[in-house]
């Protein structure tokens, strides 16, 4: 079968995010069970997304896919779907539903995503299937899109296992230390990193030399730097940025515990990353993260929004190593069901 997927997401892991890494990963999935699968990669940016999202869908409109299958990845594919061929099968697959994901932002970010929305619902209109990664994510397509129920399917995100057990394996262990958590996120306001750092805050006076490293970077940035320096985090939260799939191995098998207290995920790859990695999972009962994450099996889930209850759920998995291991177990076991070639049939099974 000839697939096309069409996306203008950057392609790279740091730019783009789980979005891009979930497509990469569907991509090689497809390929290694025999199938012809392409992207149609954004080329020209100007620095604003959203118009970079218009004008790569206005290009895919002169210059149209050649598939048995399109797919259009969130809101990619509104202005060609019309037009298509009669026996050109098309599917949209919502890697994050867009008018979810504004909920939680302000201002212009959020005009922007209000924009971007209405091409997404429109793209879903146009589809002969809906594809989204959870459970929660089919109910919140059919609640602010009127995705017809019938036509939305369910199918994970990806996670390549051979390759990050592969990083893992080739990481440098650490040496002996002080308890570490970890946390990868775009610096979204919805990824709440502010409750993380607030947890922080009082987890450091009950496990004396706790470390709390940060990766990612993201509009919330500086905010989230600021608020660290006031709550007097120095020394104990870290900042890493934007850092390579290898460092991030790296990042994965130095810590003792993974958290990140999220309360809008369509799915939650880090999570799943995470526990390819054997790391216990502290996060929030929000959105498709219990989904990803059994509480009290793969993790720890508390309420949103909630520091006090989230520095108690970490502090009880670095001091229980018992606890750590039979979680982490629990997640690495988990994680085998996200598997690419696994997911990639489920894909081809949903398919229009």
């Amino acid at each position: 079968m000839r697939l096309e997927f069409l996306s203008s997401t950057p392609p790279s892991p740091t730019e783009g995010s789980g979005t891009w890494v979930a497509i990469d990963g569907l991509l090689r999935g497809l390929r290694h069970l025999g199938h012809l699968a392409r992207l149609r990669p954004i080329t020209a940016r100007s620095g604003v997304h959203t118009f970079d999202r218009w004008r790569y869908n206005r290009a895919i409109v002169s210059d149209p896919p050649d598939a048995d299958v399109v797919v259009g990845v969130d809101l990619d594919g509104y202005q060609w779907a019309p037009r298509r061929p009669r026996g050109v099968r098309y599917a949209v697959m919502l890697k994050g539903i867009i008018a979810d994901e504004l909920r939680n932002e302000r201002g212009l970010v959020r005009a922007l995503l209000t924009l971007q929305a209405r091409w997404e619902r429109a793209n879903v209109h146009l589809a002969e299937r809906v594809i989204v990664p959870s459970r929660y994510s089919a109910d919140v397509a059919h609640e602010v899109y009127g995705a017809p129920r019938e036509r939305i399917a369910t199918v994970p995100e990806p996670v390549d296992l051979a390759e990050w057990r592969r990083r893992f394996a080739e990481a440098p262990r650490r040496e002996p230390g002080p308890p570490t958590v970890l946390s990868v996120a775009r610096m979204y306001p919805r990824k709440r990193l502010d409750v993380l750092l607030r947890a922080a805050a009082r987890l450091c006076a009950r496990i004396p030399g706790v470390r709390v490293r940060i990766v990612g970077e993201g509009p919330e940035s500086v905010r989230l730097r600021g608020l660290a320096a006031s709550l007097g985090l120095e020394g104990v939260v870290t900042f890493l940025g934007e850092i390579s799939r290898s460092a991030l191995a790296v990042e994965y098998v130095g810590a003792d515990c993974f958290c990140l207290p999220t309360v809008q995920e369509g799915f939650g790859l880090v999570f799943a990353e995470a526990m390819a990695a054997g790391l216990p999972i502290v996060a929030c009962r929000a959105a498709a993260v219990p989904e990803v994450v059994e509480d009290g099996r793969t993790g720890l889930l508390v309420r949103p929004n909630d520091p006090e209850e989230l520095a108690r759920a970490m502090e009880r998995v670095l001091t229980n190593a018992g606890l750590r291991a039979e979680l982490g177990g629990a997640g690495r076991r988990r994680v085998e069901a996200f598997d690419l070639d696994r997911v990639a049939a489920r894909l081809l099974e949903a398919l229009p």
